[in-house]
């Protein structure tokens, strides 16, 4: 089974996630800031992680650049999952490391076909 981790500090945006992942058959964990999900994802690599971009402590972009400066074994699928939808926005997280992008709110098909775009 996929493993996701969801990394939003709201918690709605968590439970829907983690509802529409687990009917994709995922095994879900949670973060709620950028700093919560590298200590998970140091202890143990998801497959993929759902990542919001705006969040206290270390926000999405700050998550991004950790995880790439990291020693992590191997790197999870990101796909960013946020209300920032400028270009300028969308190419900045391509270019920090980003798998792909999706935008909020988000439906259950629209996960599914990102999640197969980047293999997770």
């Amino acid at each position: 089974m996929k493993t996701c981790l969801v990394v939003d500090d709201s918690k709605v945006i968590r439970k829907v996630a983690r509802h529409i992942l687990e009917t994709l058959d995922y095994r879900v964990s949670e973060a709620v800031d950028g700093s919560d999900a590298l200590d998970q994802c140091m202890a143990s690599p998801p497959d993929v992680v759902l990542l919001d971009w705006n969040m206290p402590v270390m926000s999405g972009m700050e998550f991004l650049k950790a995880l790439r400066e990291s020693n992590i074994p191997t790197r999870p699928k990101v796909v960013f999952c946020t209300t920032e939808n400028g270009m300028a926005h969308i190419r900045a997280a391509i270019q920090a490391g980003a798998d792909e992008y999706v935008m909020k709110p988000f439906d259950r098909d629209t996960l599914e076909s990102k999640l197969h775009i980047v293999g997770a």
